[in-house]
């Protein structure tokens, strides 16, 4: 088999493992060269070490075993490669990351910001699926990490690579808003920046350590007229979004997770309210809700 063959195989095994619905998703990950990212091999592989990890436990490692050689054909499975093991910085599991864009229901012409863009791989996903009349921001605060994506991503027109905070940084409206790092909760400019229809996923983790990777689940945040649908997708392990992470928040979304019962959230919640027994997590600036969406915007 050759690279072509071989990506085109790679591409359906995700969508087989990943159950995605979107067909230019599929398509994307045939034609995307991993390989273009990731720089020359050998590579290191990652297998995150879990044992004795839980939800509010402690943070889990990661080993590195080296490829045999420097054939890309190496990089078309379904694992994580190192893009610097010294931090346990990692280019995302590609079922993983597939199921999470798919989530995003990804559109022609969409614009999108991606915040926690390392590399570019997903990036370029991305870009490939809303296609050249759409945009794609990606936010990266590691200096080295942006001088790689934006030579790698040089190619696709519809691309810019911002270096920034993506907890700090406010991007203007944007049909999707895909956070690839760990918070401890929702900030009000990804909210406020999100179109009618548009569509927000990010990690919710909590950790031990501010600057440690995390535990949580991916939130989805639909807005829908006034009000907003979310609902958790999936567990996740995750490195953290420095400018979103608080303490206290970080704690509140502890006592949430230990009980168990994050799916029964339906909605996002954004005008004051007193806490209650609907209120899952009540924050600061938003509260996640056991009521449906449309309930939640009359109460």
């Amino acid at each position: 088999m050759n690279l072509v063959d071989i990506r085109q195989f790679f591409a359906e095994e995700i969508r087989a493992v990943a159950n995605i619905q979107t067909e230019a998703l599929v398509t994307t990950f045939a034609k995307v060269p991993r390989e273009h990212f990731l720089g020359p091999g050998p590579w290191q592989i990652a297998s995150p070490d879990t044992r004795g990890s839980s939800i509010g436990g402690p943070t889990v490692g990661t080993t590195y075993r080296p490829t045999d050689d420097a054939d890309p054909r190496h990089l078309y499975h379904n694992v994580l490669i190192a893009i610097d093991p010294s931090r346990q910085l990692n280019n995302g599991h590609p079922s993983t990351l597939a199921s999470w864009l798919d989530a995003l229901e990804l559109k022609e012409g969409d614009r999108v910001l991606h915040v926690g863009c390392g590399v570019g791989y997903y990036t370029a996903i991305i870009a490939e699926v809303v296609g050249p009349n759409g945009h794609v921001i990606g936010v990266e605060i590691d200096s080295d990490l942006v001088s790689r994506a934006r030579n790698n991503l040089a190619h696709l027109d519809q691309v810019e690579v911002l270096q920034a905070d993506g907890g700090d940084y406010n991007a203007q409206a944007a049909d999707v808003i895909f956070i690839n790092a760990g918070a401890t909760h929702v900030r009000s400019a990804w909210l406020d920046n999100l179109r009618p229809g548009g569509r927000l996923l990010l990690p919710l983790t909590i950790a031990t350590d501010p600057n440690a990777n995390g535990m949580g689940f991916m939130l989805k945040v639909e807005r829908e007229g006034q009000g907003y649908a979310a609902r958790f997708l999936s567990p996740v392990m995750i490195f953290p979004c420095i400018g979103a992470r608080a303490e206290e928040a970080n704690e509140r979304l502890r006592d949430a997770m230990k009980r168990g019962t994050w799916g029964l959230v339906q909605s996002l919640r954004r005008e004051s309210h007193e806490s209650s027994d609907t209120c899952w997590l009540h924050g600061d600036n938003f509260c996640l809700s056991t009521m449906a969406a449309a309930a939640s915007v009359k109460n």
